[in-house]
């Protein structure tokens, strides 16, 4: 299954929406970094793209072993530093409140860890090539 993502800026400015088939989001730069302040900054899609997919393979992983999961939340924090600006590492916490014992839930969490695709494809350090550049300048 493939994923095809845009982001388009609005009237001209930092600000752009993001689309992923029939659902969007805003994405923007801080406004004392140059940015409209209206949306999230990559950094914390990415960060939230870890959050996210545990999140949701928690409730998949937990549903194929017939447990019930009532509260699920999953914090992500990390930073960036150098120049040009990198990734410090992500550290993900998990919360999970469910119709299981702890042993069960636990181990939930830690095959979730270790299948999840957004932090798998991190930890093996997937591969981001430009495809194509069109540009278009003043003469």
């Amino acid at each position: 299954m493939g994923y095809e993502v845009e982001v388009r800026n609005v009237d001209g400015q930092v600000t752009a929406l993001g689309s992923a088939g029939p659902y969007t989001l805003v994405v923007d730069r801080p406004r004392d970094q140059g940015g409209g302040g209206r949306g999230l900054s990559g950094g914390q899609l990415l960060h939230l793209a870890v959050a996210g997919c545990v999140s949701n393979d928690l409730f998949r992983e937990a549903a194929a072993r017939g447990i019930t999961l009532r509260r699920v939340v999953v914090t992500a924090d990390g930073g960036f530093a150098g120049d040009p600006a990198v990734s410090t590492g992500i550290v993900y916490d998990v919360e999970v409140e469910g119709d299981a014992d702890d042993e069960t839930l636990a181990a939930l969490v830690g095959h979730v860890d270790a299948i999840a695709e957004i932090p798998g494809s991190l930890r093996a350090g997937a591969a981001v090539t430009l495809g194509r550049a069109r540009v278009r300048g003043t003469e």
